[in-house]
């Protein structure tokens, strides 16, 4: 695919202009001729600058935008509409360029014969993998409506669970972004001043403030080695996560940090259960299911363990009895499991599972700050602490000899 830029004339005569993905320039002005438009130039865009350009100029299609999409769509096709003249529909109501662009395309498509699917596959980057699953398994099914209706419950329940871990850590980025911001402004200004007025009294100055002295002066004069040594870090980080092994250890350690496992693991259950639930609910096979989830949970200890159970599972083992091998799995999560397969109803306790870890995600996030502030003071405390004694020493020892004077 190749992207073009276009200018042409719309039907009320207003002047468009825009990106536009096609196989040839042939193709686009075709698409852009079966719009309504009467094409004034079109050319085809260079792969870095077209790449810019798209980053730049074109809305963000949301998450929110797509689950008012699907149960939009959900409804008018409930209400026995073509699924061309609910695009046609929701194409003129759709606030966001972008996407009124993209559900154009795919009208277009299927009219050419394309289903809707395949159209979705098209825009990857735009729409969630599970959102075309859901919607494939609903046209080979004939419950496409019901698929839809699915899919928009399933984005909301990530959505909450995105905003759930955004409330969790903006008070712990917060506390240490201030904290750090207040010690380099220590470092930098105060100190120096200070430090400056006790060494012209000509007094001895004590090890702890000659060690703060030093401090200051580093940050003074490499403060533009620390941008520097983040980004070495964060590069390093980056190749040892590419690394089978190396990515296997830093996800292993992110379950062991002490308040981010809080978040991590809850948020990891909290993946899997929905994307088992809604996976099951679609028909697909406990195997199929499973092969998605671990290509969808960004965990390697998580994922090896979805592979190892899927591998259980192809020799005869239950799904509960191949949890159990794996201490990342809860005792509770294990037992509801055994319960829903035993019963039949394996899709409700993964909802019922999927509900508490998003509500224990809530529950987390309101009393993060508690459990964060106790450290920042006494981390702030601290820090204050050691600078204050080693502005106070030397006053104290200037005091003491002019006493003794």
């Amino acid at each position: 695919m190749t992207t073009f830029s276009y200018q042409a004339v719309d039907m009320d005569g207003i002047k468009q202009q825009g990106l536009l993905e096609a196989e040839s320039e042939e193709s686009a002005t075709q698409d852009l001729a079966a719009r309504g438009y009467l094409v004034l130039s079109i050319k085809a865009g260079t792969g870095l600058l077209d790449g810019l350009l798209r980053k730049f100029t074109q809305q963000k299609v949301k998450r929110t935008d797509i689950i008012e999409l699907a149960n939009s769509l959900s409804v008018m096709m409930g209400a026995g509409l073509p699924i061309t003249t609910s695009l046609a529909d929701l194409v003129s109501a759709t606030p966001n360029p972008t996407l009124r662009n993209i559900l154009n395309n795919i009208k277009q498509e299927i009219e050419q014969g394309a289903t809707f699917s395949d159209a979705l596959e098209r825009y990857g980057t735009v729409f969630p993998d599970i959102f075309t699953r859901l919607v494939r398994v609903g046209e080979e099914t004939g419950r496409f409506e019901k698929s839809l209706a699915d899919a928009a419950e399933h984005l909301q329940r990530v959505e909450d669970l995105t905003a759930a871990i955004k409330k969790a850590l903006i008070y712990p980025v917060f506390a240490i972004v201030t904290t750090l911001g207040a010690l380099i402004f220590w470092l930098v200004f105060v100190l120096p001043q200070i430090i400056g007025t006790i060494k012209g009294m000509g007094v001895k100055l004590p090890l702890l403030t000659r060690l703060l002295m030093a401090a200051s002066s580093a940050t003074q004069r490499f403060w533009y080695l620390a941008p520097v040594v983040a980004f070495v870090v964060y590069v390093i980080f980056k190749l040892v996560k590419k690394n089978e092994r190396g990515n296997y250890l830093i996800d292993a350690a992110k379950l062991k940090l002490p308040i981010y496992k809080l978040i991590e693991y809850n948020r990891l259950l909290a993946v899997f259960a929905e994307q088992m639930r809604i996976l099951i609910v679609a028909g697909l096979t406990v195997d199929r299911t499973l092969g998605i989830v671990s290509s969808v949970v960004h965990n390697a200890v998580f994922r090896q363990a979805f592979e190892q159970i899927r591998e259980d599972i192809t020799y005869g083992s239950t799904i509960a009895d191949a949890m159990r091998k794996h201490t990342v799995f809860p005792v509770m999560v294990v037992r509801l499991v055994g319960i829903g397969e035993s019963s039949g109803s394996l899709d409700n306790q993964f909802s019922f599972l999927a509900t508490h870890y998003l509500k224990k995600l809530d529950d987390i996030s309101d009393k993060l700050g508690k459990i964060i502030e106790p450290v920042v003071i006494g981390f702030i405390g601290v820090m204050f602490a050691v600078i204050i004694m080693g502005l106070l020493l030397p006053v104290y020892d200037l005091i003491s000899a002019v006493g003794k004077g």
